[in-house]
């Protein structure tokens, strides 16, 4: 590149090859690395894991299904610990569901070491319809077999802290308080099979949180149970 001289020359200086001299290297800081989940992560030889028991009603199962969720510890001994879940097993003495059970397991397993965020497990489990119908238990509508076992695999990611158990605030809590208490008052609860809910016998299904606790009050569907509203 050809450069004009505008100005008068008053000195020189000839720089050689050894005088050129290098930018300076900016220096390297270490981040730390965090150990996560992966697939190509080696099952280890212990693991820590909780087993849930889930009683259906006959017509569904005649036998308990035992659900085992078996966690790895990440970053052991640091201040960045934490349980992910690793594998999934579902035992049972009735063979009747023994096909698809397996399937899904290891299709569930294999979502919990690829990594990342399996929450969403959950969900689409618990969006599972029985096109013969769904059934109750313990007060709680639960639209088919497949959509109580995300609800025990949500329970568990509640206990390992992935989920957070939605609570409601001050306001609402009072604010519902109140319309159990002005209910209870003008109805006598009468006991459901095989136990009482605690709400009103005339309370309708909430799609909410699936319990039988959807009043009327000014002139307002409220649930009793999760504080869903549809005046907001």
């Amino acid at each position: 590149m050809t450069r004009k001289i505008e100005s008068k020359i008053v000195a020189y200086k000839v720089k050689s090859r050894d005088a050129v001299q290098e930018a300076p290297v900016a220096p390297v800081v270490e981040v730390p690395t965090f150990e996560t989940m992966h697939e190509e992560m080696p099952r280890p030889e212990k693991l820590l894991g909780s087993t849930y028991k889930l009683k259906t009603p006959e017509h569904v199962s005649e036998h308990s299904l035992f659900i085992t969720i078996n966690d790895v510890v990440l970053n052991e001994g640091t201040d960045h610990e934490v349980r992910r879940p690793f594998e999934i097993f579902i035992n049972s003495k009735s063979l009747e569901h023994y096909q698809w059970i397996v399937a899904l397991t290891r299709i569930i397993s294999a979502v919990f070491r690829k990594g990342g965020d399996v929450t969403f497990l959950v969900e689409e489990l618990r969006s599972v319809f029985d096109p013969k119908g769904g059934y109750w238990n313990k007060g709680k509508y639960v639209p088919s077999l497949i959509a109580e076992i995300g609800n025990v695999i949500e329970q568990h990611l509640m206990e390992i802290g992935m989920l957070k158990n939605p609570e409601m605030d001050e306001h609402q809590k009072a604010f519902l308080e109140a319309k159990r208490a002005e209910n209870a008052a003008k109805e006598e609860v009468k006991e459901e099979e095989p136990a009482s809910t605690g709400f009103p016998p005339s309370a309708t299904l909430c799609y909410k949180c699936h319990n039988k606790a959807v009043i009327v009050k000014d002139g307002c569907q409220t649930c009793l149970n999760c504080g869903d509203s549809k005046c907001g």
